[in-house]
């Protein structure tokens, strides 16, 4: 395709964010930026100059691309709003738009899978600066010839451009961008129908800290928090939701259809998903958990049924444990088969009837023989356990006296139904901060 021609703005970016190596450092694309804003309502014409139209709106589509390429316009023609493909276009200014032939369908226009509007999609939307981890407004959008194709290369931030595009005339139509964000460093969040899908910001979200992305979810609101959620691995987007405020969380779930919520908290640690469903009301909880596997389902269930000032109300399922008959290798075996899961202290030792006899540390385990039996290594000191009804100041105690990594939870039978991180417990104090103090007390059992 014939790059189009594009005259030079003579106001270009004042200030570039984000990377080094972005277009925006080319001297012949700064000097080719066209606002989109100020596109929309130019007439469009043929070749030989007679008007067809009037631009309505830009159409790109999603795709792997990192900047993504004018796929077609949307154009008023009459009575009719229609499409022309953008391979038509020969040439592109702030103040008209010409085609190579004057061909157009008339039918009216209707978007198709993977088109996203810039104009009705984007400007005005919340977006995601991924270099600057933070969310902002999209006052404008630029567009510029690269690669032999008209693209989406920046988008504008400032608040003068959001002024600007009040004022008719000339003034709407020139960019004057004050904050120019590189649009590899982006991700677009408007609803399901519109986001621009490119690449590079999912990669780069990818890299992110979960504590981070949570912060730019709860800057975000409504369909846009779900938007970047679904940007994102399963798993990381888990471990997104457990850094996450409450009340956020509560509202993202609210948001999120049931199959892909019972997906998400299936991926969570069992005692933050347990936490989260209680918060639930009935009806929504129960909608989740009937979206999730069954196995899964029943489990969380059983944990969302117990008191959070017990034992079992702060504990996570997520535990490894071996038969005493069993080898070391094939207790290391089924550490590396759960290594996705926080179970990297060791595993839990059962007799034949299911009793807990011990939890044996991983140093243990890797420094003995791979033949060795586990009830050779079965001996003081051995692990403390609560019952699951043993009250969370007596779990506290506990923590403070044998100062272990976990706390095993068993139940009236004395088999192992889950455990208890330090982590846990601090969640679990600074969630009840401001109520009465825990009495004193002691449930040890070994």
């Amino acid at each position: 395709m014939k790059t189009p021609t594009v005259p030079a703005i003579s106001t270009v970016a004042k200030k570039v964010v984000g990377r080094q190596e972005s277009v925006l450092t080319r001297k012949n694309i700064r000097e080719s930026l066209v606002s989109v804003a100020g596109l929309i309502g130019c007439p469009v014409r043929d070749d030989e100059g007679k008007n067809l139209g009037r631009l309505v709106d830009v159409v790109v589509r999603n795709g792997e691309e990192t900047y993504p390429a004018v796929s077609g316009l949307i154009v008023k023609v009459g009575q009719r709003t229609s499409f022309i493909d953008g391979a038509r276009i020969s040439k592109l200014t702030k103040d008209e738009i010409r085609l190579s032939s004057t061909k157009i369908n008339l039918r009216e226009y209707t978007r198709r899978p993977g088109e996203s509007l810039l104009d009705g999609d984007v400007i005005d939307h919340q977006i995601v600066d991924v270099n600057g981890l933070r969310v902002v407004r999209t006052a404008d959008l630029y567009l510029a010839p690269l690669d032999r194709e008209i693209r989406l290369v920046a988008v504008d931030v400032s608040f003068v451009s959001f002024l600007r595009r009040i004022f008719p005339g000339t003034m709407r139509k020139r960019p004057t961008p004050d904050r120019v964000i590189d649009w590899a460093t982006v991700a677009s969040l408007t609803d399901g129908t519109g986001q621009v899908r490119t690449s590079g910001p999912r990669s780069a979200l990818s890299q992110l800290r979960p504590a981070d992305l949570a912060d730019l979810i709860e800057d975000l609101v409504g369909r846009e928090q779900g938007a970047l959620i679904e940007m994102l691995d399963p798993d990381l987007a888990a471990d997104v939701l457990e850094e996450m405020e409450d009340e956020d969380l509560q509202g993202l779930l609210r948001g999120l259809p049931a199959e892909r919520a019972a997906e998400l908290l299936s991926r969570m640690e069992p005692d933050e998903s347990a936490e989260v469903l209680r918060d639930l009301d009935d009806e929504h909880r129960e909608s989740i958990l009937s979206a999730m596997a069954h196995e899964t389902a029943v489990s969380l269930r059983q944990l969302v049924s117990f008191d959070e000032t017990l034992a079992g109300g702060v504990m996570t399922s997520h535990m490894v444990i071996a038969r005493s008959t069993d080898t070391v290798g094939q207790a290391l075996a089924l550490l590396v088969k759960n290594k996705e899961r926080d179970v990297s202290d060791g595993v839990v030792v059962i007799d034949g009837k299911g009793k807990l006899l011990d939890h044996i540390q991983m140093i243990e385990l890797v420094s003995a023989k791979s033949s060795s039996v586990l009830s050779d290594l079965i001996g003081p000191p051995f692990p403390t356990a609560v019952f699951i009804t043993t009250r969370l100041d007596e779990v506290i105690d506990e923590f403070s006296n044998n100062r272990g990594s976990s706390i095993i939870v068993i139940d009236e039978k004395n088999k192992p139904v889950g455990r208890i991180m330090a982590d846990d417990l601090v969640d679990a104090l600074v969630a009840r901060s401001d109520k009465r103090g825990f009495s004193q007390g002691s449930g040890s059992l070994t």
